[in-house]
């Protein structure tokens, strides 16, 4: 028996077969939420409370709030200018900053016994403490304002993305390694060709990880006095005049936010490692 005919014909992607494969999960999944949906609409259909307002009303004043501009703005209002914008461009920031410093330190890191063994637990003891507990001291520090927002972000973010790609450079084949330094490769050569593609992985992982950190500070950095705008701001502000229906849809806002950037990140990892390897 061939091996062809023990493990089965590969299915050509693109096919018939191969789609179909593909849908039944996707419809699987966005089924499960749209029930969730539907019982949610329900449910507060038949309270008709005013704290629990039904998805629909909210997705159409979230709509209204912040997607009903012009289509030269790409049809975001004035509000989402002054407060969406203002939050990704924070975010993007802290999380560039601790993406890139998480990345670096943490192959020289993991490169090092030595080195690894004398920050290991300066790590561990910086990956335990809560974000939101940092936030604070960048206020003394740097007051309030988009600098002491961002710096809590990227070092807040920047432990998941540096443990994880330590451990993942530390997890290289040694093999690897020793068959690159029969071939002479140079330093920079294994870090390009072994250490990183073996971390990729690894790396990942911490910047999901640092992904859902980075909404969460922002959202809390904005949260404190003396911020004037972002999506915290408008939660407090609107709690602050008990408009509750700005308020859910602020949270749903950050829902997809959340959904949108993660899948984007997993679409990156696919492009690089493969799917067969992504998580």
């Amino acid at each position: 028996m061939t091996a062809q005919a023990r493990f089965g014909r590969r299915i050509p992607r693109g096919s018939a077969t191969h789609r179909a494969r593909t849908a039944v999960p996707f419809l699987l999944r966005w089924s499960v939420l749209l029930l969730a949906v539907a019982c949610w609409e329900a449910a507060a259909r038949s309270q008709g409370s005013v704290y629990f307002p039904p998805p629909l009303r909210i997705a159409r004043h979230a709509h209204d709030l912040w997607f009903s501009g012009p289509v030269g703005h790409v049809f975001l209002t004035t509000a989402a200018v002054d407060n969406v914008l203002p939050s990704l461009g924070r975010m993007a920031a802290g999380f560039a900053i601790a993406a890139v410093a998480g990345i670096l330190l943490g192959l020289a890191v993991g490169r090092s016994r030595r080195a690894y063994a004398l920050c290991n637990p300066v790590l561990q003891f910086a990956r335990a403490v809560p974000p939101p507990a940092l936030v604070p001291v960048f206020v003394v520090v740097l007051d309030f304002g988009t600098p002491m927002q961002v710096a809590s972000i990227a070092f807040s973010a920047v432990w998941p993305v540096l443990v994880n790609t330590a451990e993942g450079a530390r997890a290289t084949d040694p093999l690897r390694l020793e068959v690159a330094a029969v071939l002479r490769l140079t330093g920079p050569e294994r870090l390009w060709f072994l250490v990183l593609p073996s971390a990729l992985p690894r790396i990942f992982a911490g910047l999901r990880l640092s992904l859902s950190l980075s909404l969460i500070l922002m959202v809390f950095s904005e949260l404190l006095p003396g911020t004037a705008d972002g999506i915290g701001f408008t939660l407090t502000d609107a709690q602050s005049r008990s408009d509750l229906l700005t308020v859910w849809a602020a949270l749903m806002l950050l829902g997809v936010l959340g959904y949108v950037l993660n899948t984007g990140l997993l679409a990156v990892e696919r492009r690089l490692i493969g799917p067969g390897r992504a998580a």
